[in-house]
């Protein structure tokens, strides 16, 4: 458990129930132009238990953001919120930036679906934190893991210590004994694998290893040379006898095109799952870095410079994960409105008819996050909180 200035009132903040108020559209999609912890308990009478992925990019708190919640906190409206709800208290950055963020994932908490999941961008400056916060609001053994992203490919030369080229994605379910993955679309590469020089019949093939560390399998094999074999050193056959005699008739043994090679196992593409399951470390080549986010954005040719985007291809990549065709998803940091555009564009490449909410606080919020899904043709309502 952790603890920091201000957490006993944030822990026991009991936020204002404020309605949302329709401005315009009349699509389930929503867009709400609020302070995301007022917008957050706004949802809960409708979306409580509902929401299937909730995925945030909050800010990193590296000391140098512009953003109303900044690190020195001369924004009055942080000082003011500070002020009322912590106190006179005197507090670091790092306590600023729990207390900002504790009451938002019990939010969170709430609005999450049984089977749902929480994913967080995040760098160095608090990932510790983060995670030691996490675990206590959704309890530790609801972590899932740490993914690290490759953020950007050159080293930074001016790095005082070391080049920092990665972030980290924290997961977690809201109850992990019911959620799990989905798994990611199977590629071409995977599939360029699979051959067929014997022209079997069930179609292409691969051959895997027939032996193993874990069995006590040990016996010869006799290929149809009369070739002997026996299992590596240190290593057993991976199946009893009775099964190896079974593979054999089955043609499920290959010896090489000659029949003098070690056996090995065929496995046929046509038996294998259709999909692959998702590793931790996700590099700029499968799912785009900092540079491509950025680029993304230029090309609507907005004025506002976002330090740190999200490439469309990442949030994909993650709703491929963690959401169903039908799933609502919710983004309380939406800034740029990344998160929406990947919903629009996976609906349209899987038929999905996934829902999206987003939470921007930030002006920008109409010229920018609803302007972006309004150019590639989505459809919204955009709402503000009711004084």
């Amino acid at each position: 458990m952790l603890n920091f200035i201000g957490k006993d009132q944030v822990s026991n903040l009991e936020v204002e129930y404020r309605k949302l108020n329709r401005i315009y559209g009349d699509s389930d999609n929503r867009i709400i132009h609020a302070d995301n912890l007022l917008a957050l308990k706004s949802l809960i009478p409708m979306y409580c238990g509902e929401i299937k992925l909730i995925y945030i990019d909050p800010p990193y708190n590296t000391g140098n953001e512009g953003w109303i919640y900044n690190d020195n906190a001369k924004d009055p409206n942080l000082a003011r919120w500070i002020s009322q709800v912590v106190g006179n208290a005197k507090l670091d950055r790092h306590d600023k930036w729990l207390c900002m963020m504790y009451p938002r994932l019990r939010l969170m908490h709430e609005l999450l679906s049984e089977d749902g999941s929480l994913w967080i961008s995040i760098d160095d400056d608090e990932v510790d934190y983060l995670k030691v916060i996490c675990d206590e609001i959704f309890d530790r053994k609801n972590f899932v893991a740490h993914i690290i992203w490759e953020k950007k490919y050159a080293p930074q030369n001016d790095a005082r210590w070391l080049s920092d080229n990665h972030d980290f994605i924290l997961v977690y379910a809201k109850d992990k004994s019911r959620w799990r993955p989905n798994p990611l679309p199977r590629t071409s590469e995977m599939d360029s694998r699979y051959k067929n020089p014997d022209n079997d019949p069930r179609g292409v093939w691969k051959s895997t290893d027939l032996s193993s560390r874990g069995s006590r399998f040990q016996f010869a094999i006799q290929s149809p040379t009369g070739k002997i074999f026996y299992p590596p050193e240190g290593r057993q056959w991976a199946f009893e006898k009775s099964r190896l005699d079974e593979l054999l008739k089955d043609n499920r043994i290959w010896f090489g095109k000659t029949g003098n090679r070690a056996p090995a196992l065929k496995s046929f593409l046509s038996e294998v799952k259709q999909g692959s399951v998702a590793k931790t470390i996700w590099t700029r080549e499968e799912v785009g870095d900092n540079q491509e986010a950025k680029q993304e954005i230029k090309r609507f040719n907005f004025d506002e410079v976002f330090t740190t985007p999200k490439p469309t291809r990442l949030i994909k990549r993650i709703l491929q994960l963690a959401s169903n065709r039908d799933s609502i998803v919710l983004d309380s940091f939406a800034g740029s409105g990344t998160t929406a555009q990947a919903v629009i564009e996976l609906n349209r490449e899987d038929s999905g008819s996934r829902k999206f909410i987003l939470i921007e606080s930030m002006d920008y919020c109409e010229s920018i996050t609803a302007e972006r899904i309004r150019r590639i043709g989505g459809d919204f309502s955009f709402y503000e909180l009711e004084d």
